[in-house]
């Protein structure tokens, strides 16, 4: 469904509950739990208003499996206290509030009223159709490219709101009125942040191990240890929201008192702690949406009808051989042609592409031309690009060439690099307009972690436009939700 769709089914849910509440929330079925109930009937309690029946009036009462069952129907705005009274003495009081629409409501301004859950239903359901919408939305990009920063974020969209349907769904099910939905809604990303935790925790251990010998192998960077860097923080940001509420809980401090139910500093706090929460779970489910983007794109075999290999060059060794890395990509491309020629016979050009590093005794292109030949592949089958510097320089300059050379007007061009980067390269062939599938070489577990943490900067970067919006509208909906709280209590 598209924008203006969920715009006008919110629009119509909203109608529905206000008019059902409206209509029949002028009578309220309060229900008190009774201990010692037995052999006893209704007619045992003594039922009142303790300022009498100004703003309401007792219409019926019954003993039920239990419950003492209280009927009430509102008479003006206002608010009382419903007291329930034994003959051993026994007390309880529930406050009762009539609105000025006159629907009634218990333990305060968004407590439980007739026709109240039709909220949490109506939430659910636009939940569940924005979510399938979303879902129907990455099915279509995926079919139209693989490589879109857009198809990362509906994964985390989708495994964000499947999640929220879930504790929907609980909210539903133990439903005490529209302030424990929206109680339980705020309580929702910490939730999710608390779950996933522990394997933030497992991913921290073992993204420091893989940072450890990835700079013991690349050089001491801070770029080498992002995977730690990231994982330390998400935990860090997981467990800080409990940490200082437990301090605050703990302290005496006048100016931030979270012990005063109606004073602003417990929900200044609280509305922080779910902004933490919120975009600690937001990330999370961003993070995950990027590993499986880079793996689908890594495990995605091209079809066989390809006429161009572009090989996506890196670092050569010192005397001008392939390095383990540059040599998987060049060997991954020759068992794709491999492949392709014997599902259709026919036979692809490979196109090395990278120039000469300050370092490097020879062009990345060139080496991987001097291979390419070593293994049996004539020349008249290698068009090389040796002036390219970058992973996107390596797509415009080698597309160039290949434009220039090609027989046909679109030439179907496939490419190889090394497994966490084919996701990344796709996007920078698509950002070109350059029509492409790529195929990716193993490499070392070490570099994997941290290939995985720069996609998803580079996700969050280029669509930091939809990332800031969203947790804007999440952070706006906490607040409005944190408000509502204030209200109900001080109300």
């Amino acid at each position: 469904m598209k924008k203006r769709g969920l715009i006008i089914l919110a629009a119509v849910l909203i109608v529905i509950c206000l008019l059902n509440i409206l209509i029949r929330g002028k009578t309220l079925t309060v229900s008190i739990d009774l201990y010692r109930s037995e052999g006893k009937t209704a007619a045992d309690y003594t039922v009142d208003l303790e300022a009498g029946s100004e703003i309401a009036e007792i219409i019926k009462t019954e003993l039920k499996e239990g419950k003492l069952l209280v009927t009430l129907h509102a008479k003006t705005s206002g608010k009382d206290f419903l007291r329930v009274v034994d003959g051993e003495d026994w007390v309880t009081y529930r406050l009762i509030y009539v609105h000025p629409t006159g629907v009634i409501t218990e333990d305060g301004v968004l407590g439980n009223c007739t026709g109240g859950i039709t909220v949490p239903i109506a939430g659910f359901v636009w939940t569940a159709v924005l979510f399938l919408s979303i879902i129907r939305k990455y099915r279509e990009d995926i079919k139209n490219s693989l490589y879109r920063y857009r198809n990362v974020t509906n994964i985390g969209l989708i495994i964000f709101l499947a999640f929220f349907l879930f504790s929907q769904a609980l909210g539903i099910i133990s439903y005490s009125g529209i302030i424990g939905v929206i109680e339980s809604v705020l309580r929702s990303a910490s939730m999710f942040s608390k779950l996933a935790l522990p394997l933030a925790v497992i991913l921290s251990i073992a993204a420091t191990v893989s940072n450890i010998k990835l700079m013991r192998n690349e050089g001491r960077t801070w770029r080498n240890m992002l995977a730690c860097i990231l994982g330390i923080v998400i935990c860090l940001a997981s467990l800080f929201p409990e940490l200082w509420e437990n301090a605050l809980q703990w302290s005496n401090n006048s100016i931030i008192d979270v012990h005063n139910m109606r004073g602003a500093a417990l929900y200044v706090t609280m509305f922080i702690e779910n902004v933490i929460f919120i975009i600690v779970a937001y990330l999370e489910c961003i993070i995950a949406g990027t590993i499986i983007m880079t793996v689908k794109a890594a495990r995605h075999t091209p079809a066989y009808d390809k006429d161009y290999m572009l090989i996506l060059g890196c670092r050569v060794a010192s005397d001008g051989s392939l390095t383990p890395l540059l040599k998987g990509r060049a060997d991954k491309a020759l068992s794709f042609a491999q492949k392709q020629e014997k599902a259709n016979g026919k036979k692809l050009i490979f196109v090395p592409s990278g120039g000469r590093g300050s370092d490097d005794p020879v062009s990345e292109g060139d080496a991987v031309a001097a291979y390419l030949e070593s293994r049996g592949i004539e020349k008249e089958r290698i068009l090389v690009e040796n002036k390219s510097a970058t992973t996107e320089e390596n797509f415009r300059f080698s597309n160039e060439l290949i434009q220039a050379q090609a027989k046909v007007k679109e030439p179907k061009i496939a490419f190889a690099t090394t497994n966490y980067h084919v996701f990344r390269s796709g996007l920078l062939a698509a950002h070109q307009k350059i029509e492409t599938e790529g195929t990716g070489s193993r490499t070392k577990g070490y570099f994997s972690l941290n290939a995985f943490v720069r996609e998803f900067i580079a996700t969050l970067v280029s669509e930091k436009k939809i990332h800031f919006r969203v947790l804007g509208l999440l952070i706006l909906l906490a607040a409005v939700m944190v408000i509502s709280v204030y209200f109900s209590i001080v109300l």
